[in-house]
């Protein structure tokens, strides 16, 4: 009776060790990003990083910005699939050369992930309406260019050539926050890139445009291997 009553206890520590073991996991994470925000941690930093793009800090929080969908409707970071984000930003009415050229930029990155691609997502955020940018279309097509478009917005643009691509908009004002770098509202705009979105919805990296292709993936394959998002 007592060696049964003893490997009951057992057992019973045991599934409370199991169920313990989630909670210990998500206090852990709130306590590590509170520090983040706080500015008091660089994690990045901490686990080490190739770091070819340009670390922000503190990082900048979107998760709780109100975007607007494709079609106008109020739409949260939070209601993205937690998961790394190349964000292309575009600033002003029209996407041009530069704009296409990041946008196939971050579109080749993402193919050459591999297996790691379901991991990563590309969003494109817009400063007004996508539905009133308009795609300027280059004499000369550049590869991967949708065969058949010639001009239009720039969301029919990404409807043909770059599926599964989040398309949002937000204002002037909100774009300049997270991404001063690029905003025609930023008094010292730094001329051009993109960026990376950690899985908790916090802008942490700016990769300018003339950064290789290989700086790239060296800094975001080791993002990946060191984190479980």
């Amino acid at each position: 009776m007592s060696s049964q009553s003893e490997t009951r206890g057992q057992g019973r520590a045991v599934l409370l060790l199991i169920a313990g073991i989630p909670l210990t996991m998500m206090l852990a994470a709130s306590w590590l990003w509170y520090f983040v925000v706080e500015g008091d941690l660089n994690l990045v930093g901490a686990i080490g990083t190739a770091n070819n793009g340009t670390l922000i800090s503190p990082p900048r929080e979107a998760q709780k910005v109100v975007f607007a969908d494709d079609a106008g409707r109020p739409f949260r970071w939070d209601d993205l699939e937690p998961r790394w984000t190349l964000v292309v930003a575009s600033a002003g009415p029209t996407c041009d050369s530069v704009c296409e050229r990041r946008l196939w930029f971050t579109r080749q990155i993402h193919i050459a992930l591999g297996r790691e691609f379901n991991r990563v997502r590309r969003v494109f955020v817009a400063d007004q309406s996508s539905g009133s940018v308009s795609m300027v279309s280059p004499t000369t097509k550049p590869e991967g260019w949708p065969a058949g478009f010639e001009s239009g917005t720039v969301l029919e643009y990404l409807s043909q050539g770059h599926s599964g691509l989040v398309a949002l908009d937000t204002t002037p004002v909100i774009f300049a926050g997270l991404f001063s770098e690029l905003s025609l509202q930023s008094p010292a705009p730094s001329g051009g890139g993109w960026y990376l979105v950690d899985p908790a919805g916090w802008v942490m990296m700016h990769f300018p445009d003339d950064l290789g292709y290989k700086a790239v993936i060296a800094d975001l394959k080791f993002l990946l291997k060191n984190s479980g998002g």
